[in-house]
């Protein structure tokens, strides 16, 4: 039997449909033992670490000298450079001014929205627990290699995606692959090859977090090769469109280029063959009116109406990664979009407390410990309040979760 998973063109093989037992023989491995430290290595170097790859970025560079890529820009500074070169340098810096301008405000806007989408990456889990030569150890998550045993608990995040192996009342919370915020009670039961992830009740995903129970598993795809690597491998692969604004002014850079290219021509040949103008003469005539028909400030006014728009989709927790997105969202007349944690938070919050004499409500948002609680509009000591507090303790005794903040110094439940 190989010891290795099997992917074809991207997808994974159907462990979800396969019996625990026939996945531990296909991986080569043993479930009480896990593998050994020295077929843990080989099998790191065949597959390679347990990480997402990096994003296709574009160095810093490249997307300044990007900005620059317009046909109206390439006309705007081969003006500056004539009007430059006439000793008019008013004209020339006003005309650079407003060429740079506006390649700093597209350049700062995508690298702001460049670092944030590399935030994706910190969906997976930084540590894992692992039977490794029949002793639990505590690796890193990159370290991880099909074969590997794991070990989950409440609080814990998957590492890898897990044929599992055993559970113990076992929810797992999928809302990062399938955007249901309903944790999903898991087993061991093989199911249909056709399950969609949602349906595969034997399998555990990376980037997705016990909320109950404990688990045993055997890792059977790592990095890239995951499905959150494969989504991910597939959002890199979308291709940038231009938007209809984009489309509109490359037109009109080159119409207006013909356009100033055939008066400038005209105006050259009637002045000096028939009007008797030295050359010279003419040529400073015909630079005036290139550069006077020339919109110097359309880039930027573009440019900036865009950025304001940018910035007000940002207050209201919209992320624009190009600055034409802007244009053709406001051609948008229905959005299709997953609710969970971009309509909603995916964090469950009690409003209403119903008690025997009476009912409380509650202030507040989200895993934050802000807000109070009232009766009739009224604020209550919870103190003070015998039912309440047994309430409290029952909630307090049904559950092992804990607050805390995260490393972006978000509230999170663990």
């Amino acid at each position: 039997m190989t010891n290795e998973p099997s992917e074809r063109h991207g997808q994974q093989r159907p462990w979800h449909a396969e019996a625990a037992a026939a996945v531990l023989e296909r991986l080569g491995c043993a479930e009480t033992t896990g593998l050994d430290a020295d077929e843990a290595r080989l099998r790191l170097e065949r597959h390679g670490p347990n990480r997402l790859p990096p994003g296709k970025r574009r160095p810093a560079l490249l997307r300044l000298l990007l900005q620059f890529h317009n046909p109206l820009i390439y006309v705007l500074i081969a003006s500056a450079i004539i009007t430059l070169a006439l000793d008019h340098l008013i004209d020339a810096s006003v005309i650079l001014g407003v060429v740079i301008i506006n390649a700093i405000i597209g350049f700062v806007q995508e690298g702001k929205a460049e670092q944030a989408l590399e935030a994706v990456r910190a969906m997976l889990a930084s540590h894992a627990t692992v039977v490794r030569g029949g002793e639990r150890l505590e690796i890193d998550a990159a370290e991880l290699v099909p074969g590997d045993i794991v070990l989950l608990e409440s609080g814990s995040k998957v590492p890898a995606d897990l044929r599992l192996l055993k559970t113990k009342n076992l929810r797992i919370n999928e809302a990062a692959l399938t955007g249901e915020s309903v944790p999903v009670d898991k087993g061991i039961e093989a199911v249909d090859e056709g399950a969609s992830i949602g349906d595969r009740t034997c399998m555990a995903y990376s980037g997705t977090v016990v909320t109950f129970g404990q688990a045993r598993g055997v890792v059977v795809a790592t990095g890239a090769v995951t499905e959150i690597g494969r989504i991910g491998t597939l959002v890199a692969g979308v291709e940038s469109l231009a938007t209809p604004l984009s489309r509109r002014l490359e037109q009109f850079a080159r119409q207006i280029t013909l356009f100033i290219l055939i008066l400038g021509l005209v105006t050259f040949l009637y002045g000096h063959y028939f009007g008797g103008m030295p050359a010279f003469e003419v040529f400073l005539a015909v630079v005036a009116l290139a550069v006077s028909a020339i919109p110097e400030g359309l880039p930027a006014i573009v440019t900036i109406t865009l950025a304001i728009g940018t910035r007000i989709m940002a207050r209201q927790k919209a992320l624009v990664r190009r600055l034409p997105a802007v244009e053709a969202l406001g051609s948008v007349t229905v959005i299709c979009t997953d609710k969970t944690g971009t309509l909603t938070r995916n964090e469950m919050t009690a409003v209403r407390l119903l008690l025997p004499e009476c009912t409380l409500s509650v202030s507040g948002v989200g895993y934050a410990p802000e807000g109070g609680i009232k009766s009739e509009g009224e604020c209550i000591e919870p103190e003070q309040n015998q039912p309440l507090l047994d309430l409290a303790r029952c909630a307090l005794l049904c559950n092992d979760a804990r607050l805390r903040r995260d490393e972006n110094g978000a509230w999170v439940l663990t």
